[in-house]
């Protein structure tokens, strides 16, 4: 590979990897496998191994976490998680707090 101009070379002890996304990120965890190859000038990676998608937490307006506590008759600090997990649904924050 020396004689193409093309050197490759083992990345060792990764512990993680993380690409970042506006939905979310992918990371990959110790054991992934990270190899470098440069050639002509460029350096690309290969990533061998299996990521787990981690999806961004939505951005919660302090009215809508005020507005379902109020009508959930719950603590705000519950109102923000029913949030959260309902993606920032406020009907649905409400009825799954309600319930």
């Amino acid at each position: 590979m020396k004689k193409l101009g093309m050197s490759v070379e083992q990345i060792e002890e990764v512990e993680s990897i993380v690409i970042k996304t506006p939905k979310g990120n992918w990371v990959f965890d110790a054991g992934t496998e990270v190899t470098a190859m440069t050639m002509q000038g460029q350096t690309t990676y290969q990533i061998a191994g299996t990521p787990r998608f981690e999806e961004n937490a939505p951005d919660i307006p302090k009215e809508d976490v005020t507005m379902v506590a109020s009508q959930a008759n719950v603590s705000e600090e519950k109102a923000r998680a029913a949030l959260v997990a309902c993606k920032g649904d406020i009907a649905e924050a409400i009825m799954k707090l309600a319930q």
